[in-house]
């Protein structure tokens, strides 16, 4: 019993489109309205632009688009997830727009499954695993491998233009 209480993380939730996602709740830093975004020339299409948050640059992700879903339609309940993500030593803060803020759940090791392996939309190294809630599923993102590395170098020379621009 104690082992599991010690095994147990919290995470945020949110939706996009109609499927639910978490990302472990270390990982996620603000949790902004939507502000206005300036695009940046040349970026990739899921990279919608930076915003400036309390003078530093954040580029900001349709993670919609990044798991191949149709672009965010925004809305009342869009907002703006800031992640700091590491990928190979390297850390970024990186805002993902989401459709909706959900809540922070706790979460046991013993209650995620392994995501399925056939037929699965997303990487399986994306997903940690899934989590049923009453009649919902939740998938449990590796937020920081959301990013591949030349993503992160990528959207690093964005935000540089970006600053140059400033």
């Amino acid at each position: 019993m104690e082992e599991q209480e010690k095994s147990a993380q919290n995470f945020l939730t949110f939706r996009l489109g109609d499927e639910k996602f978490a990302a472990n709740l270390d990982k996620a830093l603000n949790i902004l309205e939507m502000l206005p975004i300036t695009k940046v020339p040349q970026s990739p299409e899921y990279m919608k632009g930076v915003i400036n948050r309390r003078g530093e640059i954040i580029p900001i992700i349709d993670i919609r688009m990044k798991f191949g879903m149709e672009p965010i339609v925004v809305s009342k309940r869009t907002v703006i997830i800031i992640f700091r993500v590491e990928i190979q030593g390297e850390t970024a803060d990186v805002g993902a727009m989401v459709d909706e803020p959900g809540t922070v759940i706790e979460v046991s090791e013993a209650d995620i499954t392994p995501p399925p392996s056939i037929g699965a939309k997303y990487k399986s190294e994306l997903v940690k695993g899934m989590l049923k809630v009453d009649n919902d599923f939740i998938m449990l993102l590796e937020i920081d491998k959301v990013f591949s590395l030349d993503e992160l170098v990528e959207i690093n020379q964005n935000k540089e233009t970006a600053e140059r621009g400033k």
